[in-house]
C-alpha cells in the first residue's frame, strides 16, 4: 500500500495540472483505492476495504496500450450487430426451453419445476452445456426435449466463438496488410 500511496502522490505532483488530475476519473479511482488504507490507520474501516478492488481498474488502464486489446475492440466492434442478435436469440431460447421443460416435468417434479421462471435455472445450465445435474428430467418427454435443448446449446457456445474467431482473423489479416 505504501508503494501505491507514493505512486499516487508522485502522479499528482508530476501532473501538469495537479488539481485537474486529482479530479479526473482515473485520479479519483487512484485516490479511492488508497484512501481506505490511509483512513484505516486509526479507525476500524473493514467495510471500506471493498474499495481496494478499484486497484483492478488501475491495472485495466494499462490494457488500453496493448495492441491485442485494440484488436479485440476492433473485432467486437465489427460483429456488434451479430452478437446483439445472437444474444436476443439466446434469451428467446432460454425462455422456450424453460416453458418446454416446465410443461414436460412440472407434474412429475412439482418441487423442482414449480414455475417457468424456476425452470430457467435448468434451461440456462442445459443450454450453456454446464449441466449441473441438480435438476434433471425424469419423464420420457422431458428427456427427449432435453436432447433437443442440448443440441441447441452446442450452438449457444459455438456461434459466438466462431464469430469472434473469424472477426479476429479478419482484423489480424487487415493489420498484416497495412
Amino acid at each position: 500500500m505504501v508503494v501505491f500511496i507514493v505512486e499516487y502522490g508522485l502522479r499528482v505532483y508530476s501532473a501538469p495540472r495537479p488539481t485537474e488530475f486529482a479530479r479526473s476519473f482515473l485520479g479519483v479511482v487512484d485516490l479511492v483505492a488508497v484512501l481506505p488504507f490511509v483512513l484505516g490507520l486509526g479507525f476500524d474501516m473493514r467495510a471500506v476495504r471493498a474499495f481496494r478492488l478499484l486497484r483492478l481498474v488501475r491495472m485495466l488502464k494499462l490494457l488500453r496500450y496493448s495492441r491485442a486489446m485494440r484488436r479485440y475492440r476492433m473485432a467486437f466492434g465489427a460483429i456488434r450487430a451479430e452478437l446483439t442478435l445472437y444474444l436476443l436469440g439466446s434469451f428467446v431460447a432460454v425462455y422456450v426451453a424453460s416453458v418446454g421443460i416446465y410443461q414436460f416435468e412440472h407434474e412429475a417434479q412439482p418441487d423442482a419445476f414449480t414455475s417457468v421462471f424456476d425452470a430457467m435455472w435448468w434451461a440456462v445450465a442445459t443450454l450453456t452445456t454446464v449441466g449441473y445435474g441438480d435438476v434433471v428430467p425424469v419423464t420420457a418427454g422431458g428427456r427427449a426435449f432435453t436432447v433437443l435443448v442440448l443440441i441447441v446449446g452446442l450452438g449457444v457456445v459455438a456461434v459466438p466463438t466462431a464469430l469472434v474467431a473469424s472477426s479476429l482473423t479478419e482484423v489480424l489479416r487487415e493489420e498484416h496488410e497495412d
